[in-house]
């Protein structure tokens, strides 16, 4: 879960959020992942309860519900892989010494994606992955420590501008979008687990423990993020770049520059694997819900669904790679569409996760408490309010 959040919520969204407004939308970043908890918990809930995945949940329900996730599902695989790709082929561009075109990255970043996947090798990449996590923790946390220690805050304004405005609203739903992670992500870490189950004894304890630890480190990153660009970046002269190279500089520069010019190619390569790590997370985790639920919905077994991923795995890559082709030159443009469809698709992904908890039998275990039950129905209650809000904005500007 935290190797497929951690990508542009944090490294883009919360580094914004910092650098435009300093810590004024720290308490809105733990707001939202407190409200989106209930619904990425389900995805845990129900799998160590039923040992079925949401998706087998969902056509209980009814095929439209699947057939309604199938469609947002397929949608949002080839946006968000797109935006990883897209962000990964620019930080793999500050190791190559000459001028080398975005498109010609992407090819290379998606090509190697491909190669791991259809050769088989991603749970071998899974453990690197895992490491490199771990590795850009302590990193985030001691540039952090570094950075809050020598803050003398001098470059703050003396006006600062509040993002609580109209005008902002478009950059406070952004920065929602994929934060921590779009829900969906709970249909993949649901088949995750169900296959976790069949090699090993999971108990629902044990599923809920590094459920809440992989949600807390992805909490903790995006407040950890949203303070570097508040101590480091907020107030300067310097604009963030929109295109891809130049962000990634600055995003680079940023660690290089706070605790020693000794760490940069050392932090380019963890960013790098980072985003790397989520997109190659996300393609296969998007191609496996997308086959299970057009299985699902043909009455087809196991066999057919593992025959289908690989095409429908070849279908992202093609279409994620005409979307980069599109957006080459605008990295956060690019970002920013991700999260803002992330944002818009999240209030049905959260129903369809409460409605399938609140009718099932869940393990005593793993069921809801009352404070999380009650969470679930503020949350829904605020995040289909501010969609509401947001489409209000959108059709009388």
């Amino acid at each position: 879960m935290a190797t497929a959040a951690v990508g542009g919520s944090h490294l883009v969204a919360s580094t914004q959020a910092g650098a435009k407004f300093g810590w004024q939308l720290a308490l809105l970043i733990l707001l939202v992942n407190v409200l989106k908890y209930p619904f990425f918990r389900a995805g845990v809930s129900y799998t160590i309860s039923t040992k079925q995945t949401l998706q087998q949940g969902y056509l209980k329900m009814g095929k439209r519900y699947l057939g309604l996730a199938l469609g947002l599902n397929s949608l949002a695989s080839v946006v968000n892989s797109a935006a990883l790709l897209l962000f990964a082929a620019s930080l793999l561009s500050y190791f190559i010494p000459f001028d080398m075109a975005i498109t010609l990255s992407s090819s290379l970043v998606l090509g190697l994606i491909l190669a791991i996947l259809l050769a088989g090798h991603f749970e071998g990449l899974d453990n690197i992955a895992k490491a490199i996590m771990g590795v850009l923790v302590v990193a985030t946390v001691a540039v952090f420590i570094v950075a809050l220690v020598n803050y003398d805050g001098t470059k703050v304004p003396a006006n600062p501008p509040s993002p609580y405005t109209i005008a902002s609203l478009g950059f406070l739903v952004v920065t929602m979008g994929w934060m921590p992670a779009p829900i969906e992500i709970s249909s993949i870490t649901s088949l995750w687990l169900k296959r976790q189950c069949t090699n090993t004894a999971v108990t629902p304890k044990s599923a809920l423990f590094d459920f809440n630890l992989g949600y807390g480190v992805t909490a903790l990153l995006a407040l950890l993020f949203l303070g570097l660009g508040a101590l480091i970046l907020y107030g300067s002269d310097a604009p963030l770049s929109t295109g891809g190279i130049g962000f990634s500089h600055q995003l680079i520069s940023m660690y290089s520059s706070t605790i020693g010019q000794w760490a940069h190619w050392l932090i380019a390569l963890v960013a790098f694997l980072c985003i790397f790590g989520s997109a190659l997370t996300v393609y296969d985790g998007y191609a496996r819900v997308v086959a299970e639920a057009i299985t699902l919905l043909r009455n087809n077994d196991k066999k057919a669904r593992n025959a289908l991923v690989t095409p429908v795995l070849l279908v992202m890559a093609l279409v994620s790679f005409v979307i980069v082709m599109f957006f080459k030159s605008a990295l956060l443009a690019m970002l920013g569409f991700a999260m803002t469809l992330a944002f818009v698709t999240t209030p049905v992904f959260a129903w369809l996760n409460h409605k399938l908890v609140q009718q099932t039998a869940l393990h005593q275990d793993a069921a809801p408490s009352r404070f999380v039950q009650a969470l679930s129905y503020v949350g829904l209650i605020y995040l289909f309010g501010f969609l509401l809000v947001f489409i209000g904005w959108k059709w009388f500007s």
